[in-house]
C-alpha cells in the first residue's frame, strides 16, 4: 500500500507506541493470505476513508491518521512475497512495523517522490514474483501460465472528498 504523508506527523502504533514520522511517501507490505485475502485491503481502504474506526494491524493505525492517504495498492497475486517486497525497499521510520510474525526489521519503506517511489514498489513486486520459483501457485520452474500477476489498484484519494 503507498501511503502520503504530506506533513510530518505523531502516530500512536499499538504496542509500537507512539512514533513520528516525517512527511513523505510510504509503502507498507503485506501479504493478504489470511483468512479474507484481498479483502482486507478493502478493509484498510475503508480505515483510510475514515468509515471504519477499528485498529487492528500496524498499518491501521497509519491509513486512521487524518493527514494520510492510501495513494494506491500494489497487488502480486497469486504468490506470497510479502517479506521478498519488504527486503527489496529502503528501510522506513519505524522498526517492527507489520513484522511482529516474522524476521524482518520492518514492513514499512520509506521513500521521497511519491510517484518515484511507487514505481520502485512495483519493481519490487515485479523482482520478487519472479525470483519465486513457482512452488506458491503449483508451476514448475520457468512456466509463467497462470503465474502470479502484479497488478495496481486505487486507494482512496479518488473517494475521499476532503483530499
Amino acid at each position: 500500500m503507498l501511503v502520503d504523508v504530506p506533513t510530518p506527523i505523531a502516530i500512536e502504533v499499538g504496542a509500537l507506541g507512539e512514533r513520528r514520522m516525517p512527511a513523505g511517501a510510504y509503502a507498507y507490505t503485506g501479504s493478504a493470505l489470511g483468512t479474507g485475502g484481498f479483502s482486507r485491503v478493502d478493509r484498510h481502504r475503508r480505515v483510510a476513508r475514515g468509515d471504519h474506526d477499528v485498529r487492528h494491524w500496524h498499518i491501521d493505525y497509519l491509513l486512521g491518521h487524518p493527514e494520510t492517504d492510501l495513494v494506491r495498492v500494489v497487488r502480486s497475486v497469486g504468490v506470497d512475497v510479502e517479506c521478498a517486497v519488504a527486503d527489496r525497499l529502503p528501510p522506513g521510520p519505524i522498526d517492527g512495523f507489520g513484522a511482529s510474525d516474522c524476521d524482518c526489521r520492518s514492513h514499512l519503506a520509506a521513500g521521497d517522490s511519491r510517484d518515484a517511489f511507487a514505481a520502485r514498489v512495483r519493481e519490487a513486486h515485479e523482482a520478487a514474483a519472479d525470483a519465486d520459483d513457482g512452488a506458491d501457485w503449483g508451476l514448475a520452474d520457468g512456466d509463467v501460465d497462470g503465474g502470479p500477476v502484479v497488478d495496481t489498484v486505487a486507494g482512496t484519494k479518488s473517494e475521499r472528498g476532503d483530499r
